[in-house]
Parts: C-alpha cells; sequence; structure tokens
C-alpha cells in the first residue's frame, strides 16, 4: 500500500466515502495542484481540527482553480466560513528576497509559456478565473452559498484583514512577499491548537524564507511540524502543550 493509498484509506475510517471520493475527483479534473496525499492531509487535519472544537474560520490564500478550497469546504461542515483569497488572474511578480528559480518560474509565467494541469490551459491565463472557480465549486457538488464559502479578489495587501478567530489556514501564493503577508496578517488570529498549512515551503525559496524568519521572530508561540507540507501550529493557552502527533523534520 503507498502512502497515498494509507491516507486515503485513513479517510475513509475518520470522515465518509465521500470526501475520499472528492479528493479523487479533483485530482482527475486537474483543479489543484496538490495531489491526494496534500489533499489528504488538508481533510485529515480540518476534521481533527472540528472533532477539538478549534474555534474559527478557515482562509485559503492562493487557490488556483479551487481543488484544495472544494476539499476544506467539504471537509469543514456548512456552518464554519471559508475564505478564499486570491487575485483570480496572473500572480504578481516576485522580489529580490525570491530565489533564481522563483524568477525563472515566474518568466515562464509570464510569457505565456506555463502549462496547466491535465493539458487544460494554464488558470493564470484565463479571463474570469473566479468564475471557473464557482463552476468547478458546482461541478464537485458545493454550492459555495450553500457552505459558506467567501472569495475575496484582490492582492492580499489589499484585501487580507481576517477579523476573529481563525482555526485552519492553506497559505499556497508562492513567493515571498505574499507568503510574509499572509503569515504577518493571519498569524494574530491563529486559535491555539489551529494551524497554518504551507504549501510551498519545500518548492520555492521565498516562501521558505518567509517561513524560517517568521517562525524564528514567534518567540514559540508556533511550532512546525511536517506531513504532506509543513504545518506551523499555535501552541495551547496558558504553557499548555499542543497534543497533535509531531513527526522529525
Amino acid at each position: 500500500m503507498t502512502i497515498v493509498d494509507s491516507l486515503l484509506a485513513g479517510l475513509r475510517g475518520l470522515h465518509n466515502k465521500k470526501i475520499t471520493k472528492l479528493i479523487c475527483h479533483v485530482d482527475e479534473q486537474g483543479l489543484s495542484y496538490l495531489g491526494k496525499e496534500a489533499l489528504s492531509d488538508l481533510a485529515r487535519v480540518m476534521g481533527e481540527i472540528n472533532e477539538a472544537k478549534i474555534p474559527g474560520t478557515v482562509i485559503e490564500t492562493g487557490c488556483a482553480l479551487g481543488g484544495s478550497a472544494i476539499i476544506l469546504a467539504a471537509a469543514k461542515g456548512p456552518t464554519r466560513p471559508l475564505q478564499v483569497y486570491d487575485v483570480f488572474g496572473m500572480i504578481p511578480a516576485p522580489t529580490a528576497h525570491d530565489g533564481e528559480e522563483v524568477h525563472q518560474r515566474y518568466e515562464t509565467i509570464r510569457s505565456g509559456k506555463s502549462e496547466g494541469l491535465k493539458g487544460h490551459t494554464y488558470y493564470g491565463y484565463q479571463s474570469d478565473l473566479q468564475a471557473t472557480v464557482i463552476q468547478n465549486f458546482h461541478a464537485a457538488g458545493y454550492s459555495p452559498q450553500l457552505h459558506n464559502v467567501h472569495f475575496i479578489k484582490g492582492l492580499y495587501e489589499n484585501t487580507l484583514y481576517p477579523s476573529g478567530p481563525v482555526a485552519l489556514a492553506h497559505i499556497d501564493c508562492d513567493w515571498y512577499q505574499s507568503v510574509k503577508t499572509c503569515l504577518e496578517r493571519i498569524a494574530p488570529h491563529i486559535s491555539p491548537g489551529g494551524r497554518m498549512i504551507i504549501d510551498d515551503y519545500d518548492h520555492y525559496s521565498g516562501c521558505r524564507r518567509a517561513v524560517d524568519e517568521f517562525l524564528e521572530a514567534s518567540n514559540g508561540q508556533f511550532i512546525r511540524e511536517r506531513y504532506a507540507r509543513v504545518h506551523l501550529v499555535r501552541t495551547m493557552a496558558d504553557g499548555q502543550e499542543t497534543n497533535a502527533h509531531r513527526p522529525g523534520d
């Protein structure tokens, strides 16, 4: 049994078969770059947060075609809000804080040469990406209106101002400045035991730099865990330890 098969089998036991089927749908339709393992990780963590009754909304920053947001919408339950932040268009340019590989990747995107998933057009080239994401939600059987999903369009520095507690944040925005802005804006609102999942820590140097800088400055308020992606977990109040499993880095 592969790691992915094991994760999906665990979801069958902990969740319902509907979410397992949905993960396969998202993967087969090319709606997410995460793959089954990372999508299963999102669903598992969301289920654990629900079971632990950790309060707060769910945030995703950077949704591409909406695949991971669909999984979060299904796993969180219909009453907990999900806020999806994205420019819903061409990704902003990286900065000097990003490495050469990031700038090369951006040049491929900017020049119109980036390939989409499953042979489709790259999502950043679509004329109305938000409409496509909403259509993908409906096609998966999850109406945004019925599942308390809200789309916020624009640059994070102009739109991302969380209010109230946040239980889970999925940060999938690639470059240094975007990740840094998300961490700084969201972290103060994370509930004890809640977490931020960082999609691009192992893929892009700017993201890794932003996360490392954040952790160094956090004074122990967050600890790092590794699953399919890097998780930053808010330590419990009053000096209590989180009871989450902490595998080695």
